[in-house]
């Protein structure tokens, strides 16, 4: 395979690019030795993911480079491009939330995502919190404990934050700033580690409301000191040295990798972040891609602990930070945890999806025993409308008990919305007599969520088409749970054990495509609603009412974006007409 191309490829560094037979990058990988890599995949026996993704090259490109570091960036500029379906990819690429005290003009805090850190002279950051609902109660319960400033601009009268004694009235008043500082000296204090300020803080206001039998402010506050210490106590990694640093280590498992990165501030562990993906044989290169992937758009901290195995020199090079590889001592621990928490994520997550895997392919099995037929796939269907509105259908594939996503279909309703039964018949003739005009594989079994008013419309539609497919109804009960299974022949129940993996099986499809067809019905509503509400705004049309939804999505993302990036798709003057009109709505 591939033996004349192969023949031509140089042994120098660079990038190469696989692609499909629509001509789609699939796959983009780095290698010192282009010619040995790329051979490597077609003059060897691959198993896995590998196998997989060589089954559907079609043809392959490459560039050369200078140098190794020249082609891990090329790799990653090409990954960030195109997203290949074979690469490691992100499955979260927001920025983490930071706590920011803002000393200038007057001294406030509050939760912000940054997606590239900046340096400001009266602003200080601290972070990254993982958990985003722990940065948010922290500042809350900060802002209880001291007279930050919280309200927006200035007012000519000092607000309720000021009668409760949670403002110092910086609007009305020239507040002292040896007063101000001490404050922000305990915050700070407080967020590079130091805990004792704001646990003593808290005990002093908790037994003073308590003296004063204001016992439900005091019960909140004793809430709030029992939460800091649940949070503290989860923090057993102690660097003495009050260190800012990453820790990142993986484990690699039957062709799944997983991936640990430990968040260390101030010598404390303040969360975690875990992937397990597919992974290639090269694991590591894929690793180092991933690494460099994951600081794109988050702080780059002064120290990255890894394991020896990785290109350090190249993490060097491309991340601009210290990366180390500890030998011994707390660093070495640290490194250690992360490795324990990489494997044991990695084994349980791989056990659940062999689980899954074994009980779905016994219960598909098991199927295809209690109808007589043999099952491989299955079809299933369900509707949904709101009052005759936005009327859809959507169908799910299972193969050999293994949902498959890119099989899925949406179908909008073009008869009748309330119509259920001609809804049914129209949605399975759409879909089987195009199956047959491009000779796609038909399915085994045809299930559809409903009982036998849905079987009979089905039914109707296959014998018109001359086909030959087992069709069959799934029935909720009054709770909206799986209740049973109706033979579309017989037009009777079979009795299924509750607790077997055969119901729990056809549970599963039936919730499947009942989220599938839900999500979708949701996001015509969501466009039908800006399509109505843009509809009465002076100077959108057609067309730039077309380019607002396609761009922006929903109103509340037109109603929250600034003039400058609204004025790319219409005029001044209609900007502010619409800004003005969506202040009129509470999105």
């Amino acid at each position: 395979m591939f033996n004349e191309e192969l023949k031509l490829v140089p042994n120098k560094p660079g990038s190469y690019q696989m692609y499909n037979e629509n001509n789609i990058i699939i796959y983009v990988g780095k290698a010192k030795d282009l010619k040995k890599r790329l051979s490597s995949y077609f003059r060897r026996q691959n198993t896995g993911k590998t196998a997989k993704m060589v089954s559907e090259i079609v043809y392959f490109k490459y560039i050369v480079t200078e140098t190794e570091l020249e082609s891990f960036i090329l790799e990653l500029n090409l990954i960030k491009e195109y997203n290949p379906k074979y690469n490691i990819l992100l499955k979260d690429d927001k920025s983490y939330p930071y706590i920011e005290l803002i000393k200038k003009p007057y001294p406030k805090l509050r939760v912000v995502r940054y997606l590239k850190v900046k340096k400001y002279k009266d602003r200080l950051l601290f972070g990254p919190y993982v958990n985003a609902y722990a940065a948010r109660r922290m500042v809350n319960l900060i802002n209880r404990l001291y007279p930050l400033k919280k309200c927006q601009g200035l007012s000519k009268e000092v607000c309720l934050f000021y009668h409760i004694n949670e403002c110092l009235g910086y609007c009305n008043y020239d507040i002292k700033e040896t007063k101000i500082k001490q404050m922000e000296n305990d915050i700070i204090s407080f967020l590079k580690g130091n805990d004792l300020i704001i646990k003593n803080k808290l005990l002093e206001k908790l037994n003073y409301y308590s003296k004063e039998m204001n016992y439900e402010l005091a019960l909140e506050l004793k809430n709030e000191l029992n939460y800091i210490e649940i949070i503290l106590e989860k923090q057993k990694v102690e660097l003495y040295n009050k260190e800012n640093l990453d820790v990142i280590n993986y484990y690699y498992y039957k062709g799944f990798l997983g991936i640990e990165i430990l968040f260390i501030r101030g010598g404390k562990l303040i969360g975690s972040f875990n992937d397990v993906l597919y992974a290639q044989n090269n694991y590591l290169e894929e690793l180092e891609s991933y690494i460099a992937l994951f600081y794109n758009k988050k702080e780059i901290p002064k120290q990255i602990l890894v394991p020896q195995e990785l290109n350090i020199k190249l993490l060097k090079e491309v991340l601009k930070t210290n990366i180390i590889v500890p030998i011994k001592g707390n660093k070495r621990k640290i490194l250690n945890m992360a490795y324990e928490n990489a494997k044991i994520n990695v084994i349980n997550n791989y056990q659940k999806k062999e689980n899954l895997l074994f009980r779905s392919k016994g219960a598909n099995k098991e199927l295809s025993d209690l109808l007589g037929i043999n099952i491989i796939r299955i079809d299933a269907f369900d509707n949904s409308n709101l009052f005759g509105s936005f009327a859809v259908s959507g169908m799910v594939v299972f193969i050999d008990g293994t949902p498959m996503p890119k099989e899925y279909r949406k179908y909008k309703i073009t008869i009748d919305k309330n119509d259920d039964f001609n809804a049914m018949k129209e949605i399975i003739y759409r879909r089987y007599q195009k199956a047959l005009i491009e000779k796609n594989i038909l399915a085994d079994l045809i299930l559809v969520d409903g009982g036998v008013n849905q079987i009979r419309a089905a039914k109707e539609v296959i014998e018109e088409l001359h086909l030959n497919i087992k069709i069959c109804g799934l029935v909720k009960n009054k709770d909206h749970k799986t209740n049973e299974l109706i033979d579309g022949d017989k037009l009777e129940a079979y009795k299924i054990d509750k607790t077997s993996n055969l119901f729990h099986y056809l549970t599963r499809i039936q919730d499947e495509v009942h989220r599938y067809t839900i999500n979708y019905h949701k996001q015509l509503r969501s466009k039908g609603s800006i399509s109505s509400i843009l509809d009465n705004v002076p100077g959108i049309g057609p067309k730039r009412k077309s380019v607002l939804i396609n761009v922006f999505g929903s109103v509340k993302n037109i109603k929250e974006a600034d003039d400058k990036n609204l004025e790319k798709y219409l005029p001044f003057k209609t900007v502010n007409v619409l800004k003005e009109y969506l202040n009129n709505f509470d999105i």
